[in-house]
């Protein structure tokens, strides 16, 4: 199979590196630079029906690793850009976060500003691009046995310094930041070269030369076997269509048959239960003048009914645990907890239940609801299971 994999910059400006891979024959079909972001067009028709990777700058991008509690439910993810908060700089609703491996608890996560991302695509996007996967460039590199690999392109050193962390940026800037992490070691920082040519600038470093190749097609190889895409959630290509649908018109087909049958079924199911509705309602009302034969005449049963039941619960006197229920109603569905177990102890006027929850801030928010009506609300003992949270309540008139 071949692919076009592009590296783009930061701006529209900076130069660009691109490569056409067979990963089949493992050789270069075509390679090139261009002067900035608008020679992108000269691509589309190298691009043909090939798959198309993007390498974006490391030095835009935050990889990081992040410890999640043990058995942590998916739920749990969506609270990693509040667990990195203190970590970014701006609004992190305007950050994008992207998931990578995981490993036991720690989660890896690349975080992007939206803005960026949407640059990038954006470009591939005006030069008539269909872009596949984004990663992080470094990521591409393969990873060193011991210490970091290094590679230089368009007069920049890509450092890939273990699976999840890395470093891209200006040749002099960088090695200035090697060779400070280098003299921090006790030994020499142990340095995979995939550029050829000596490092002298480089001290307290062990050196290890590597094959000489063009850099692109190194990249090329790590970006089409990495698992890892940026383009994730709101940013995940959507699906292309190709002349592949022919093959699927039988199954489409098909399935618009088995549709409209459904259709069919449903409606005849919907005409029996508007019928088994009417003859509902008439049990309904013939119950109630039962119940209530000098009630006269009404004409919404449900709220009457609502209105005779709170008469006789106040004509009783002190708390009743249909009317806790009933004001607590709000409560209920504004946090989505659930009441499992119920006890209602008359002569305190408490309500005792079992409730569950999605999360322990659901649980929170119901107690401030309901202290908000004017009851008194104690936690008792809390436990998560599985995706879910179960806590004992008292809550007091």
């Amino acid at each position: 199979m071949e692919h076009l994999v592009v590296r783009l910059g930061s701006t529209l400006s900076d130069p660009l590196s691109w490569i056409v891979w067979s990963s089949q024959e493992s050789e270069i079909i075509a390679s090139g630079e261009l002067a900035n972001a608008q020679g992108l067009a000269s691509l589309a028709e190298r691009a043909g029906q090939r798959a198309i990777t993007a390498l974006v700058p490391t030095s835009d991008i935050l990889l990081k690793w992040v410890s999640l509690p043990v058995k942590a439910s998916r739920k749990i993810l969506s609270a990693i850009p509040y667990m990195l908060e203190d970590e970014i700089s701006g609004d992190i609703n305007q950050q994008f976060f992207a998931l990578g491996p995981r490993q036991g608890n720690e989660q890896a996560v690349a975080v992007v500003s939206k803005e960026k991302l949407g640059l990038w695509l954006a470009m591939m996007e005006d030069a008539g691009l269909s872009c596949d996967k984004i990663i992080p460039d470094v990521l591409a590199l393969p990873l060193a046995k011991q210490g970091w690999a290094m590679l230089e392109l368009t007069g920049q050193l890509l450092i890939r310094q273990d699976q999840w962390a890395g470093l891209q940026g200006e040749k002099p800037w960088l090695v200035q930041a090697i060779n400070h992490h280098a003299k921090q070691q006790a030994e020499a920082l142990p340095l995979e070269n995939y550029s050829g040519g000596e490092l002298v600038e480089l001290e307290h470093v062990a050196v290890e030369s590597k094959s000489l190749e063009l850099p692109m097609s190194i990249l090329a190889r790590g970006a089409i076997d990495s698992n890892f895409n940026l383009l994730q959630g709101d940013f995940k290509p959507k699906t292309q269509n190709t002349g592949d649908w022919k093959k699927w018109r039988l199954a489409a087909s098909l399935a618009v048959i088995a549709l409209l049958t459904t259709v069919i079924d449903k409606s005849v199911e919907q005409r029996h239960l508007s019928a088994q509705r009417s003859a509902l309602k008439v049990q309904i009302d013939e119950e109630y003048k039962r119940a209530f034969p000098n009630a006269g005449a009404y004409r919404d049963v449900k709220k009457t009914m609502g209105s005779k039941i709170a008469a006789l619960e106040k004509g009783g006197g002190g708390a009743s645990m249909l009317v806790m229920l009933s004001q607590l109603s709000s409560a209920f569905s504004d946090s989505q907890v659930k009441p499992q177990t119920l006890r209602f102890d008359a002569s305190r006027g408490e309500l005792r239940m079992q409730a569950v929850a999605n999360n322990f801030e659901a649980l929170e928010q119901f107690k401030k609801l309901a202290e908000a009506q004017g009851f008194a609300v104690e936690q008792g003992a809390i436990n998560n299971t599985d995706s879910q949270v179960i806590g004992s309540l008292s809550i007091r008139s």
